[in-house]
């Protein structure tokens, strides 16, 4: 029996407790009066027991506000017209102990506890567990799919004035260098072999190698980019997580030691990707070579597809290596470590995650890029016509307006698939490692402890 103030056991009468003008005695009507515990006299109908074994408590509900629990074959009485128990008590929401009616549900105390109108146990009534703290833009617990993107999205509408504002820094400062270099220093001209039937094989050759060299200078420039936005905006939302804002400069201070690794692991995972790619495609390279025929280019098809196969499956499973290096100060090694062990038994899930994240970031850039190129066609001297044949020229209006819609786009992309990665590495760790209790410590939640520092940083 509890003694608690304010409720008795199933089976247990209040002391003091019976509806007003009902007759009968007050305790139920099928419990037998033994040696040692007499029953009341039938002229003072609801006297108390006068044993001194029993214990009641000396505080109880008032009368009139319990139901009686029903025997075997008995029906449930009919609730009283305050709804006993079930009435909210001051202060308390909803339904008291489990709803309207008796001892907290429809039908007497069996309700309380369980489903609604009869003897349900102790665990239905309380409505599942609570829902899990949200201190920033995820929920602390293991996400779905649509809470990861959702995260992402919120961390650029909440904290836009610092997710926007690095993500249009570096997007302006490597998109002026390529505008720069694709203007004055990279050579355009020897390019135009490639659309000439009668150019000769050297000519076609030093069009290769020039496109080839100007690709790659401004695929190193975006790529220093990418490194400087994912670095910082890996910052801001690891601290959005927690509802804590983060300055420009103060991402920049917590990134800036990791930023020579990052690219140094960006650069390692490319050259594996390249490395890959060649030794799938040499055997074929090497029948064309010396063979000839379709049988070479054959096989190089096939190995180009069988190596693009390896390194997608290689990539999804260092792709977490990133946010760890960043938020665990890991290096480089260590981070690719960390990646391959939480990718572990989920890489279907992560490939799709980060593939549905890239689409929809592509999708939406996509929608600002390519009306922009073709403004800057139009504006430039040779048109929209020139520009979808191959035959335009890049003037300075061409390249200055498709980069304002470069830069545009890369807004929109760099939060998205940064701020993906990073919620999808701590949705790995919560499911893995309970990284949820870590940040609700660090979040300062009640309950948690004292707050400390950042989990991984």
């Amino acid at each position: 029996m509890n003694d608690t103030p304010g409720w008795a056991s199933p089976g247990s009468a209040p002391s003091d407790g019976r509806e007003p003008g009902a007759s009968g005695p007050a305790e139920p009507a099928d419990r037998p009066a033994g040696p040692d515990q007499p029953a009341p006299p039938a002229d003072r109908p609801g006297a108390e027991p006068t044993s001194p074994g029993t214990k009641w408590s000396k505080e109880q509900p008032p009368p009139g506000q319990w139901s009686a629990p029903t025997g075997p074959g008995q029906a449930p009485p009919p609730p009283p017209p305050n709804q006993g128990w079930g009435a909210p008590p001051p202060g308390h929401p909803g339904g008291g102990y489990g709803g309207p009616g008796g001892y907290g549900g429809h039908g007497g105390y069996g309700g309380g506890y369980g489903p609604p109108g009869g003897h349900g146990g102790w665990g239905g009534g309380w409505g599942g567990p609570p829902p899990a703290a949200k201190p920033g833009v995820i929920p602390l617990r293991p996400l779905g799919v649509g809470e990861i993107l959702d995260g992402a999205v919120s961390t650029m509408r909440t904290y836009w004035r610092t997710v926007l504002g690095i993500s249009l820094t570096v997007a302006v400062f490597t998109e002026i260098i390529v505008v720069l270099l694709q203007g004055l220093v990279l050579d355009n001209t020897s390019t135009e072999a490639l659309n000439d039937p009668d150019a000769t094989l050297s000519e076609v050759g030093d069009a290769l190698t020039d496109t080839t060299i100007n690709s790659g200078v401004i695929f190193l420039i975006s790529l220093i980019g990418t490194v400087l936005a994912t670095a910082l905006l890996t910052t801001v939302t690891s601290r959005a997580v927690l509802g804590r804002p983060v300055t420009i400069g103060e991402a920049w201070r917590d990134a800036r030691p990791q930023v020579a690794k990052l690219f140094g692991l960006i650069v390692l995972l490319l050259l594996i990707v390249a490395g890959i790619v060649t030794v799938g495609m040499a055997p074929g390279l090497l029948v064309t070579a010396t063979a000839g025929g379709d049988a070479g280019v054959a096989l190089t098809v096939l190995g180009f597809l069988a190596a693009g196969v390896v390194a997608v499956w290689l990539m999804v499973r260092f792709s977490l290596a990133s946010p760890a290096l960043m938020l665990e100060k890991q290096g480089i090694k260590k981070a690719m470590g960390r990646s391959v062990k939480l990718v572990r038994g989920s890489w279907w899930r992560v490939f799709g995650i980060q593939l549905l994240a890239t689409i929809i970031a592509n999708v939406v850039a996509s929608i600002i890029v390519i009306p922009f190129a073709f403004l800057a066609a139009a504006l430039g001297g040779d048109g929209i016509g020139g520009f979808l044949d191959g035959t335009g020229d890049l003037g300075w209006t061409f390249l200055v307006v498709s980069g304002i819609g470069s830069v545009i786009g890369s807004m929109i992309t760099f939060p998205i698939t940064a701020g993906v990665a990073v919620l999808l590495y701590i949705d790995q760790r919560i499911r893995r490692e309970a990284l949820d209790l870590e940040l609700a410590r660090a979040a300062g939640l009640p309950g948690t402890g004292s707050p400390g520092a950042t989990p991984g940083s």
